[in-house]
């Protein structure tokens, strides 16, 4: 009877170690979120180096524009997730996507002021799937082109008002009451309670930093005044908002018409006519890091492979330069791509085209210089060919783009010493 005793005293202990297992299980994902989500800092700016929670950050990652729109509806919202998984799996750290959509189908902003809660609710689960995923996201505000509304959207609005200073698309720059729509544009966005996680996204830093217009141009005012005028007063505007996000133009790269580079730098004479500044834009007080794009397919007429090749690394070298000397700010190489709509396109010159660039940024992180990272124009998941483009591509584990992305994350934790974290000890085990 003894031992029929001791069985029965043992019964309580097994049972209490079988539901405090049941509910840490239960548990554990949530306690690790919360545990993630109360460590993560703000990405800042040190010199010429990105640095959060105390050590450089060298950014590996892509473009996905479409997140917002694709969350919108249930039937499509999971592809963001499936994208934001994929990247998180090989390393990628950052995320460029709008967060805008002015005008048209499924637009945030419907008129001026007014916005679509069901379209802010897309928006709010984007960031808070990126901070599922332990991606971060650059967010570009409005668009110098057509897509997505732009800045056209906004001319038109103020035409249709009849308050508009004039049909150019350019009025959006310089028209007070286009300036004023885009002010409130600004305030609702940066003041905007996520519905998901309940952070402000002024007070989220799963957000990377805001982007300010992608591509801006101005060509109605070569001299580059107008362009400068408007980035002074929104960046300020901005800032004065929110002070915790870095805040960078979202350009294109070029050099003015007062630049010595426009002649020994630029792709051709047309590109210091367009309005836009590199040094002169992103010395602006309130910018914190210079943005640079890389399509030599669409900015030469004729150019050989190999000399785009060239083209490209003396671009980037370049803006390193000019981010060491000049600005004194990290560059960001935001977007850049190779076409296979080219006549002599091959797969392995895409390879080749993207380990270059990601070369020049790896040698300049090993050397502490201002090269501080690359965005891939861009990535998508299967069965979205209606979203594609010239230079998009799809990831696949046995894709040797894929592979090449994975070890640019690998060489940039080496460099920064988070190779050893969580997320990269598995993904850089095997040697790159």
């Amino acid at each position: 009877m003894v031992p029929a005793r001791n069985g029965s005293a043992a019964i309580p202990v097994l049972g209490f170690l079988i539901c405090a297992a049941f509910i840490y299980l239960s548990f554990r994902d949530l306690w690790l979120n919360h545990k993630w989500r109360a460590e993560i800092g703000f990405v800042k700016r040190n010199g010429t180096q990105f640095v959060v929670d105390g050590k450089a950050l060298y950014v590996n990652g892509w473009n996905s524009y479409w997140f917002m729109d694709h969350a919108v509806n249930e039937h499509s919202r999971y592809l963001v997730s499936e994208m934001l998984e994929t990247g998180a799996k090989m390393g990628l750290t950052v995320c460029r996507t709008w967060a805008f959509n002015d005008g048209g189908y499924n637009a945030l902003q419907i008129s001026p002021g007014r916005f679509d809660e069901r379209v802010f609710k897309a928006l709010d689960h984007v960031i808070a799937e990126a901070k599922k995923h332990d991606v971060r996201l650059l967010l570009c505000l409005v668009n110098n082109l057509q897509a997505y509304g732009g800045k056209s959207q906004y001319v038109q609005w103020a035409w249709q008002e009849g308050v508009g200073l004039s049909s150019s698309n350019d009025s959006f720059f310089f028209d007070p009451s286009i300036r004023k729509y885009f002010k409130n544009y600004l305030t609702a966005l940066l003041t905007r309670k996520n519905s998901v996680t309940g952070i402000e996204y002024r007070n989220d830093p799963t957000i990377f930093a805001w982007e300010l217009i992608n591509e801006p141009r101005c060509t109605s005012d070569v001299s580059g005044d107008t362009l400068q005028e408007w980035i002074d007063e929104m960046t300020s505007f901005i800032k004065s908002i929110d002070d915790k996000h870095l805040l960078t133009v979202g350009l294109e790269g070029f050099y003015g018409p007062n630049s010595p580079k426009r002649l020994t730098v630029n792709p051709e004479q047309w590109p210091s006519e367009l309005g836009t500044d590199f040094v002169r834009n992103s010395n602006s007080s309130n910018i914190d890091f210079a943005s640079v794009h890389i399509y030599p397919d669409h900015w030469f007429h004729n150019q050989t492979f190999e000399e785009k090749l060239k083209f490209v690394v003396k671009w980037m070298q370049s803006h390193i330069e000019d981010g060491m000397k000049e600005l004194k700010k990290p560059v960001l190489f935001t977007e850049f791509g190779l076409s296979n709509l080219n006549k002599d396109y091959e797969l392995s010159q895409r390879e080749r085209f993207y380990r270059t660039i990601f070369d020049v940024v790896y040698k300049s992180a090993k050397r502490r210089k201002a090269g501080a990272g690359t965005l891939v124009w861009q990535l998508f998941m299967e069965g979205m060919e209606g979203f594609n483009d010239e230079f998009g591509i799809v990831p696949h584990e046995e894709d040797p783009m894929y592979r090449l992305m994975v070890e640019q994350s690998c060489r940039l934790g080496r460099v920064t010493g988070r190779r050893e974290e969580h997320k990269f000890k598995k993904l850089c085990s095997h040697k790159h």
